[in-house]
C-alpha cells in the first residue's frame, strides 16, 4: 500500500488523502479540505517549512551530518573552512577548489577602515560585544551596494565570502574595543582559526599553539550547521524577504544572542562555579529533581532525544585543550556531574543526556574567552550554515515570504466610545 494519510473534516464529512513522503505530509490538504482552517503549533513544533538537503539530524539515535557525511568523520580529519565550502556547495572540494576557496576567503578577511575607526568607536566602552557584533553585522552590508543584487549569482558568492571571511575579524574587533585593546590587523598568512585567535590574543610578539589552533578548527565545525534551529529560522524567514545577506545574518545573530539559543554553554559555566565543588554535585542534583530552583544545564536539547554527537567529541577537545592550558578547575564538578547524573534513573528516563554546550564553554574559558564572547564564538562558525541556508531558499521555487497564519483571541467587533463616555 501506498504510504498515504487520509484527513476527514467532521463538519462537513469532507476527506482528503495526500502521500506521506519521508514521514511529511503536505499542508495542502489542510488548505483543500477547507482553506480557512488553520493548524495551530506553537514554536513550529510539528511543522516542517522548508525542504532542505544540507543537514541531517536523528535526535533520536544521535545523529547529525553534514550533506551526508558523519560529523564524527569531519570533526577527525576535515578543516572548518573545508566543511563550510561542503555546506555551501553540497560536496567536498578538491585540492584545487579547496586552495582556490581558501585563497578567496582570505582576500576578504580585512574590513573597511571607516568601519573600525567610526562605527566601532560609537558603541558605549561597556558595549556587550555580541550586541556590537549583531550591529556590525547589519552594517557591513551598507559597505557593498551590490549586496542588494541577490538574483545575480556572482554578487551572491562574493557576499557569501565576504560573511565567512570577516566574521572572525568583526568579532575579535568587538573584543578588543570592549577590552579597551588595539586593534590587530588579519594575518592572511594564518590559518583561519589561527588568524582568529592572532586577532583576538596577540599583544607584542604571539605564537598560535598548533593544538589549541586545531581545538578552534573543530569547535568552528561543530557550530557550523545545526538544522533548523532558532537563527537558521531567523536567517531564512528575513532571506525570504529578499532582504540582503548582511540584514539576514544580522537578524540570525539576533536569535542567537537569546539566551534560550546561543547562550547555553555561558549557563553550564554559571551552574558550575555555583556548584562550587564536586561534593555539593549530589545536593545539587536532588535540588534539581525537586524542582527546588535548580536548573540542569547542558543536558538535554530540543531536539535529541540520545546523546549530542557533538558533546562526545568535544569532550575529547576539551582534554587536548588542557594540555596546553592546565585543567580547568570546573571540569572535574562537570565530569562529576556527568558521572552521577547519568546513573540516576530520573535523568535517564528523560533523556537527559550532555549536549555540545555542557563541554564547549570550559574549553572556551580554558582558552582565555570571557563569558560574554562565548555567543560570538557561536555565531562565526554557524555564518557558513546560515549562508547555506540562504542560499538553498533563494532557488527553492516553492518558497514565498514568509507569513505565517495566527489563531486570533481577541475581542469581536465593537463600536468606537467616545472619551466622554468612557
Amino acid at each position: 500500500m501506498p504510504d498515504t494519510i487520509t484527513i476527514i473534516d467532521d463538519r462537513t464529512g469532507k476527506q482528503v488523502t495526500v502521500p506521506i513522503t519521508d514521514n511529511v505530509f503536505p499542508a495542502s490538504a489542510v488548505r483543500e479540505l477547507d482553506p480557512s482552517l488553520f493548524i495551530y503549533d506553537p514554536a513550529f513544533m510539528q511543522t516542517a517549512a522548508c525542504q532542505s538537503a544540507i543537514t541531517y539530524l536523528d535526535g533520536e539515535a544521535g545523529i547529525l551530518r553534514y550533506r551526508g557525511y558523519p560529523i564524527e568523520q569531519l570533526a577527525e580529519q576535515s578543516t572548518y573552512l573545508e566543511v563550510a565550502y561542503l555546506l555551501l556547495n553540497g560536496e567536498l572540494p578538491n585540492a584545487t577548489q579547496l586552495d582556490q576557496w581558501k585563497q578567496d576567503v582570505t582576500k576578504h578577511t580585512f574590513i573597511h577602515e571607516n568601519m573600525r575607526k567610526r562605527f566601532v568607536d560609537g558603541f558605549h566602552y561597556d558595549a556587550h560585544p555580541m550586541g556590537m557584533l549583531v550591529s556590525s553585522i547589519a552594517a557591513l552590508g551598507t559597505f557593498y551596494n551590490d549586496a542588494k543584487h541577490i538574483d545575480d549569482r556572482g554578487s551572491r558568492d562574493k557576499q557569501i565570502l565576504r560573511l565567512i571571511a570577516k566574521m572572525p575579524t568583526l568579532a575579535a574587533m568587538c573584543y578588543r574595543f570592549s577590552a579597551g585593546l588595539p586593534f590587530v590587523y588579519p594575518d592572511n598568512n594564518l590559518s583561519f582559526p589561527a588568524n582568529f585567535l592572532n586577532m583576538m590574543w596577540k599583544i607584542g610578539s604571539y605564537e598560535v599553539d598548533p593544538r589549541l589552533e586545531r581545538a578552534m578548527d573543530v569547535l568552528f565545525i561543530l557550530h557550523a550547521d545545526h538544522e533548523q534551529n532558532c537563527g537558521t529560522t531567523a536567517m531564512r524567514v528575513v532571506g525570504s524577504s529578499q532582504a540582503d545577506p548582511y540584514s539576514a545574518a544580522a537578524s540570525a545573530a539576533s536569535a542567537l544572542y537569546g539566551p534560550l539559543h546561543g547562550g547555553a554553554n555561558e549557563a553550564v559555566v554559571r551552574m558550575l562555579t555555583e556548584i562550587g565543588s564536586m561534593d555539593e554535585v549530589p545536593a545539587f542534583l536532588n535540588d534539581v529533581k525537586s524542582g527546588k530552583g535548580h536548573r540542569l544545564m547542558g543536558f538535554g536539547h530540543r531536539v535529541y532525544k540520545n546523546f549530542d554527537p557533538r558533546a562526545t567529541i568535544i569532550k575529547k577537545t576539551a582534554e587536548d585543550v588542557f594540555e596546553v592550558t592546565g585543567r580547568n578547575p570546573l571540569l572535574d564538578i562537570a565530569l562529576k556531574l556527568e558521572e552521577v547524573a547519568l546513573s540516576d534513573d530520573y535523568f535517564i528516563s528523560r533523556k537527559l543526556y550532555p549536549n555540545v554546550d555542557f563541554y564547549s564553554g570550559l574549553i572556551y574559558q580554558a582558552l582565555g574567552f570571557p563569558v560574554a564572547m562565548f555567543t560570538v564564538l557561536f555565531a562565526i562558525p554557524r555564518t557558513a550554515g546560515w549562508l547555506a541556508h540562504w542560499q538553498e531558499l533563494l532557488a527553492d521555487k516553492d518558497q514565498k515570504i514568509s507569513r505565517p497564519r495566527q489563531w486570533y483571541t481577541g475581542t469581536g467587533v465593537r463600536d468606537y466610545v467616545p472619551m466622554t463616555s468612557r
